[in-house]
């Protein structure tokens, strides 16, 4: 067994309540792995979640985290008790009355007020104001300086680090109003900043909401109404109409109309009959369904979606590796720089101690990268969160960001822009003294015997005009490898093939004309079926792979957003393949390719345009979409190919979510550019002004407090881009 397979054996989750930052998630990520018996630890910050690789228990998690009072459940569910236990804690945590919640933050702010309304009465020297102001800021800040000192102690810098030293520097030189109203307003910018990430998470949280948590259950002839996770593969599940579907199955009696928009996007309900699939969360809107149980709770598509996306929301891009390592660097910098401000004018230029410490601690205040640090993270959440709730599963912020910059996609033809079911679209009677359902019903019942991929299109335009062909009897029924069938109905031999089969019995009405009309079908992209007997020809039947309605539109929107180039890749033949190419208005077509040119085309793509997308069935189609910049699949719902193979998954097997996909990724991009520029922008800004001695506390701490609320809502506007 590899290393990896070893610590993925030794891999648990936990839920964590009450990271402030992405710095303490970080911190607390650090703190983990410094744990006996852990070998390695990732905190997803996104999903508020840690994965422990080793051994370790809640309470030594809990002091790990205890700088933050952070609280960690085990996300392993050993039964439903400890679910609906962890269902009824979350409620819980939910009802805390906001003056609870933010007590000491109130009661530092009360306690400012009380500072400065004794100073209009007493005088800012008098020591009741003085210890108004100390109360204020110890009551706001206790936790901040607990943990800013450890820091310190360790020389950890971060932006607690940062603040402490402020505060502690501010208090010494006697400005306490000033440093009890940076203490309340950097309170104030740490829940703005919590209060933001808890709501793009909330879009990943909804998604859990969609299925219901109890079902209607038959067994042994009684219904009873049974929790989830007690419900086993093989059950029966009854569905009223009006009611959400709880568990994935397969319909085994009844018909209706199912609301899929929660999983695929689809806005329009889909009919389900006996033998559909049906998914956990969905919406049954019409008749009563009887669903047998194929996947147990956790294995549900719903619950898979529900991972990916908070796995994904754990990927760092590469924006956020950029913020991460710029971090890093940039806290001890502004150390450095505050204390160069505050001691070489005093030291070289005659400048006042007093003024230069003050201007000296308010660098330290202006340079906490709170926006900076949040500002990739909450972008990649909302987007990602807001894909999931539209029918996009992108499994990564890397995947998010690379849509938006690719230059060519390629598609795979079967299934993808075309619908990748044969129909038959011409039936053409040469003979007109044969009765045209007669002859129907002969070709359907020889064709019924037939293994070839097109018996069912025939098969299928016969049910549609009620013709019956199962009580014909057909004699000597034999294949003709790679030409046809034939078979003895009636007295009569009958022949269906491809046009070279009766070009061998040397029919006597295969004339120009009708090759010309076998040409024709054929350069439309359709397959020729010939029907007759050895002596003549009685008709021909075109076979075609449906072009999906929306796929010309699709190309077009594409073309329109700025996509170079879209290729159509297919093993068809070149006619075919012109023809379906030409119909959806693709840009180039390569056609009579095997697996491995589709591999070696893209390979090919990818040297001349560097970013290039791929988008298939994610079965066949895989060491294509892994050879991609990114891999896009079709119809991901249920589908566990799609979801693993894929690095982003069209669940409703819709290609009218591509340029969906693609403008949220620009919007996204150009989202984080702009958060990482003005967050740094407005630092620089912050700092030009101690050139002239214009920077206060007040100034640094509300350039700070607005940049990571501006920052914030900049990213939530990701929750609400539309198709």
């Amino acid at each position: 067994m590899s290393k990896a397979k070893a610590l993925e054996n030794e891999k648990n989750v936990y839920r964590v309540q009450g990271f402030t930052c992405a710095n303490c998630a970080g911190k607390f990520e650090n703190n983990v792995k410094k744990l006996p018996g852990v070998q390695d630890a990732k905190v997803n910050f996104g999903a508020s979640k840690i994965s422990v690789y080793g051994e370790t228990t809640i309470e030594e998690l809990e002091k790990a985290g205890a700088f933050e009072n952070l609280k960690v459940t085990s996300e392993k569910t050993v039964g439903p008790s400890s679910e609906r236990g962890r269902e009824e804690k979350e409620v819980k945590e939910e009802k805390v009355p906001f003056y609870k919640k933010h007590s000491t933050l109130l009661y530092s702010a009360l306690f400012v007020v009380f500072g400065y309304l004794s100073a209009n009465v007493n005088g800012d020297e008098n020591i009741v104001t003085a210890l108004l102001f100390v109360a204020s800021m110890l009551i706001g800040g206790l936790q901040l300086f607990k943990v800013g000192l450890q820091n310190l102690l360790r020389f950890e810098f971060d932006m607690k680090t940062l603040m402490t030293v402020a505060v502690i520097g501010g208090a010494i030189i006697g400005e306490w109003a000033e440093v009890a109203i940076v203490v309340i307003l950097f309170a104030i910018s740490e829940a703005l900043e919590r209060f933001s990430m808890d709501k793009a998470r909330q879009s990943i949280r909804s998604l859990m909401d969609i299925a219901p948590k109890e079902a209607l259950v038959r067994r042994n002839g009684k219904e009873s109404m049974i929790h989830v996770d007690d419900i086993v593969v093989g059950d029966i599940m009854i569905v009223k109409p009006g009611q959400k579907i709880a568990m994935d199955g397969l319909v085994v009696s009844g018909y209706s109309a199912v609301n899929q928009a929660a999983i695929t996007g689809e806005s329009v309900p889909v009919a389900k009959t006996v033998d559909d699939d049906v998914f956990a969360g969905t919406l049954n809107e019409e008749g009563l369904l009887e669903v047998k149980i194929t996947k147990l709770v956790e294995d549900t598509t719903i619950s898979k979606i529900i991972h990916l996306v908070e796995e994904a929301q754990g990927e760092r891009a590469p924006s956020q590796a950029f913020v991460d390592k710029f971090a890093k660097y940039y806290t001890p910098i502004i150390m450095v720089i505050a204390a160069l401000v505050a001691i070489v004018p005093p030291l070289f230029f005659d400048g006042s101690w007093e003024t230069w410490i003050y201007q000296g601690l308010a660098v330290l205040v202006v340079g906490c990268p709170c926006a900076l640090v949040i500002s990739t993270p909450i972008s990649i959440v909302s987007a990602i969160g807001n894909a999931a709730k539209k029918g996009v599963l992108i499994k990564g912020g890397v995947y998010l960001e690379e849509m938006g910059a690719l230059k060519a996609i390629a598609f795979d033809k079967t299934g993808t822009l075309t619908k990748g079911v044969p129909v038959v679209t011409d039936f053409n009677v040469v003979n007109k003294q044969v009765n045209e359902k007669e002859i129907l019903s002969i070709i359907t019942a020889l064709e019924y015997r037939s293994q070839h991929p097109l018996a069912s299109a025939i098969m299928k335009k016969a049910e549609e005009e009620n013709i019956s062909y199962s009580d014909i009897v057909v004699e000597d029924f034999s294949s003709i490898t790679g030409k046809g069938i034939k078979g003895i109905v009636n007295g009569m031999t009958y022949y269906i093939g491809n046009p070279k089969l009766f070009k061998e019995l040397a029919t006597s009405n295969f004339d120009k004309n009708l090759e010309q009309n076998v040409t024709t079908l054929q350069n439309q992209g359709k397959t020729a079926i010939v029907v007759g007997t050895d002596k003549e020809i009685l008709a021909v039947i075109a076979v075609a792979d449906e072009v999906r309605e929306s796929s010309k539109e699709i190309i077009q929107k594409l073309h329109q957003l700025g996509i170079k180039k879209t290729i159509m890749l297919t093993g068809d033949n070149k006619g075919t393949a012109n023809a379906i190419g030409g119909q959806v208005g693709v840009s180039e077509i390569q056609a009579e390719l095997m697996p491995e040119d589709k591999l070696n085309y893209i390979k090919q793509m990818r040297s001349e345009y560097g970013n290039v997308g791929m988008v298939g069935d994610g079965v066949n189609d895989a060491p294509a979409l892994a050879a991609s910049t990114v891999g896009i699949a079709m119809g991901g719902a249920g589908t566990d190919t799609a979801l693993e193979t894929a690095d982003v998954a069209l669940m409703g097997d819709d290609l009218r979510k591509l340029p969906f996909t693609v403008k949220l990724s620009r919007k996204s991009l150009n989202i984080i550019k702009a958060n990482i520029t003005f967050a740094i922008a407005i630092k620089l800004i912050a700092l030009l002004l101690v050139i002239p001695g214009w920077l206060t506390l007040w100034i640094a701490i509300l350039s700070d407090m607005g940049a990571t609320l501006l920052v914030a809502l900049n990213g939530l506007r990701l929750m609400r881009v539309k198709e």
